[in-house]
C-alpha cells in the first residue's frame, strides 16, 4: 500500500470564507504544506466566473500561478475541484505543468453518469482525474456496483468515498471499503473524504488506513484540512493525521504544519468555529490536562508550536497536573533564552540615540493616516520603525519583532521591504543567526506582573530607555475594541479567544504609565495618530 495525504484546506475551507482567504494566506498555506511534505495540495475550486484576487475560486488553472511563490517539490501534486455541472470544461486549457496537475470531479448519487463522462475530456487535456462520489452513504449496494463498473470503464486516477454529511460510523465505512475494494480496478487509487459531524473523522480515517495498511494491491488517498477547516463540522485534521502516520512512516514535518496553523489559520479560528481546537489536540498528543492549555492561552496567548515545546518539556507527572506556578516558571524559562546583546544595543545607540523615531504599530490608524505619517517622517528627518508588522505603503529603517509568528509572516510575505530594513528581534525568537539581525534580550523587555506583559510596543519602549533617542512619535497604537477592528490588516490581529479586551486595554495603559515613570521626561513621547493611551501623557 502507498498512502498519500491530501490537504483540502483551500477548497473545503472555502465554504467557511466564501473562498476569500487572501493572497498571502493562499500562498503561505501552499508553501507550508509543501514544506511539510504533504503529497497532494488541493488549492481550491475551478468556477465559471472570473477569478478575484485573494480567492481560492479560479477560472482557469493559470489563475493559481500568482500564488505559487516557491518551486513545486518533485512528487507534489496540486489539485482543484470542479462540480460536475458548474464548470464548463471546454474552457480548461491544455496542461502545462505550471499550476494545477489534477482535477477532482464531484457529483451526487443521481448524476454519477454525468460526472464520469468528464473523465476523458479532462484527461485528454493532460490532467490527472479523480472522481468524488458525494454522499457515498446515499448509494445502495446495487447502485454503487453500477457506479464502480462505470468508473472501471474510464479508469480515472482515483475514486473517493465521500461522507458528505458526516453520517458514517466505522461499520458503515467498513462495508463501503470492502465492497468498493473488491470491485474497483486495482490500478485506481481509492480515497476517503470525511466530515466531522459525529466527531469521528479522525477515527474513520485511521480505520480506512488500517484496513489497507497491509494490502499490497491497493494505494489510497486520505483527505484532511488544517484544523479540520471545512463546511459544517469540518473535516479530518491534517495535524492529527500527520502525527498518526508519522508513528510508522515519518515522512511529514509536523513543525511546518503547525507553522501553517500559527501564521495563516489563527484569524479564521478566531472568527469561525468548527468545533475543534489545536491546543486541545496538543494536549491529547502529550497527555496533558486541558487546564494547562486553557492557562497558557488565557495568560499568554501561546502559539501552537511553542505550546508543543512547553508540553514536551514537562515530565509525565507534571503533564497530568495543573500546577500553574510550575507552568508559569516553565513558560518564562522557555521564553527567556538570555544572550549577550551589548553589541546590538551599542549599534542601536549609534543609529537611534538622540534621533527622532516614528514607530508604526499595526493599528488601523497607521493605514488611515498613512500620508500624514509619511510626510511627518520626511519633515522631521525621522527614522521609521515597524512594530511587529510590515504594512503596505510604508518603508522602514528598522523593524522590531517580539513575536515569532509576526516575524515569519512579515519575512515571508514582504521579503523586499523586510530585506531593506535593519531587523531587531527579541531572544525568544532566535538566539544566534547567520544574518545581520540585531538580537536583544527578551527578559530585559518583558516585565512580568501583568497578564499581557508581552505587548510589542511596550517592549520596544523599554528597549529605547537604554538607547535614548531624542523623541518617539507613536502611530497605530490603537488599543482594543470588541465592536471595531482596530488592526490595519486582519491577519495582524493577535489571537483573541479567552482575551478580555477591556482588561488588555487597561493593562497596556498601566504598562505605558510604568514606562513613562521610568522615562521621566528623558525621551519626548507624542502620538501622531489617535490612541486611547495618549491621555496618559497629560
Amino acid at each position: 500500500m502507498k498512502l498519500q495525504l491530501l490537504d483540502c484546506t483551500l477548497r473545503d475551507g472555502a465554504y467557511v470564507v466564501d473562498g476569500n482567504f487572501g493572497s498571502n494566506v493562499i500562498s503561505g498555506i501552499i508553501r507550508k504544506l509543501q514544506d511539510a511534505n504533504i503529497d497532494i495540495i488541493e488549492c481550491g475550486w475551478l468556477k465559471n466566473g472570473e477569478h478575484k484576487e485573494g480567492s481560492s475560486y479560479y477560472h482557469v488553472p493559470g489563475d493559481l500561478e500568482r500564488y505559487l511563490t516557491t518551486p513545486k517539490k518533485p512528487g507534489t501534486i496540486y489539485t482543484a475541484m470542479i462540480d460536475y455541472n458548474r464548470y464548463d470544461c471546454s474552457i480548461l486549457p491544455e496542461y502545462d505543468g505550471k499550476s494545477i496537475d489534477a482535477i477532482r470531479v464531484v457529483f451526487p448519487v443521481d448524476h454519477f453518469k454525468e460526472g464520469i463522462a468528464l473523465v476523458n475530456p479532462i484527461r485528454e487535456k493532460g490532467y490527472k482525474v479523480f472522481l468524488q462520489a458525494a454522499n457515498t452513504p446515499g448509494y445502495d449496494d446495487k447502485t454503487l456496483l453500477k457506479l464502480i463498473e462505470a468508473v472501471n470503464e474510464v479508469r480515472p486516477d482515483g475514486f473517493s468515498i465521500v461522507d458528505t454529511f458526516g453520517t458514517m460510523y466505522p461499520d458503515d465505512l467498513e462495508r463501503f471499503m470492502i465492497l468498493i475494494d473488491n470491485n474497483l480496478d486495482k490500478n485506481i487509487l481509492l480515497g476517503f473524504h470525511s466530515h466531522n459531524n459525529l466527531q469521528l473523522s479522525f477515527a474513520l480515517c485511521m480505520r480506512f488506513i488500517e484496513h489497507f495498511k497491509n494490502k499490497s494491491d491497493r494505494n489510497i488517498i486520505v483527505d484532511s484540512s488544517l484544523c479540520g477547516m471545512g463546511r459544517g463540522a469540518g473535516n479530518a485534521c491534517t495535524e492529527l493525521l500527520v502525527q498518526y502516520i508519522n508513528k510508522w512512516d515519518n515522512s511529514y514535518d509536523m513543525d511546518s504544519v503547525l507553522d501553517a496553523i500559527d501564521v495563516y489559520m489563527s484569524q479564521f479560528l478566531e472568527e469561525k468555529d468548527w468545533e475543534y481546537s489545536v491546543p486541545y489536540f496538543l494536549a491529547g498528543m502529550y497527555g496533558c490536562h486541558v487546564n494547562n492549555v486553557m492557562y497558557l492561552i488565557r495568560e499568554h496567548r501561546v502559539k501552537n508550536k511553542d505550546m508543543r515545546a512547553i508540553f514536551n518539556s514537562l515530565s509525565k507527572e507534571k503533564r497530568v497536573q495543573y500546577d500553574y506556578d510550575n507552568l508559569e516558571k516553565v513558560y518564562i524559562n522557555y521564553q527567556s533564552r538570555n544572550i549577550d546583546d551589548s553589541s546590538a544595543k551599542e549599534y542601536l545607540t549609534e543609529q537611534l540615540g538622540e534621533k527622532t523615531i516614528v514607530t508604526i504599530c499595526p493599528g488601523e490608524s497607521s493605514e488611515t493616516c498613512r500620508e500624514h505619517i509619511l510626510q511627518t517622517v520626511k519633515n522631521k528627518d525621522a527614522l521609521s520603525v515597524g512594530i511587529n508588522a510590515i504594512l503596505p505603503g510604508f518603508s522602514y529603517d528598522f523593524l522590531f519583532f517580539s513575536n515569532a509568528v509576526k516575524y515569519e509572516y512579515a519575512k515571508e510575505n514582504y521579503p523586499e521591504v523586510f530585506s531593506k530594513a535593519k531587523v531587531i528581534v527579541t531572544s525568544n525568537i532566535m538566539q544566534g543567526t547567520d544574518n545581520d539581525h540585531l538580537i536583544v534580550n527578551y527578559n530585559d523587555l518583558a516585565k512580568t506582573g501583568w497578564k499581557y506583559f508581552e505587548n510589542s510596543m511596550i517592549m520596544f519602549l523599554r528597549l529605547m530607555l537604554k538607547i535614548a533617542p531624542k523623541e518617539i512619535m507613536i502611530t497605530g497604537f490603537d488599543g482594543f475594541n470588541r465592536n471595531e477592528d482596530k488592526y490595519a490588516k486582519q491577519v495582524l490581529r493577535p489571537p483573541m479567544k479567552g482575551v478580555y479586551l477591556e482588561e488588555a486595554q487597561r493593562e497596556i495603559g498601566e504598562m505605558f504609565s510604568d514606562f513613562l515613570s521610568f522615562n521621566n521626561g528623558k525621551i519626548k513621547i507624542s502620538f501622531l495618530t489617535k490612541s486611547p493611551y495618549e491621555t496618559l501623557l497629560q
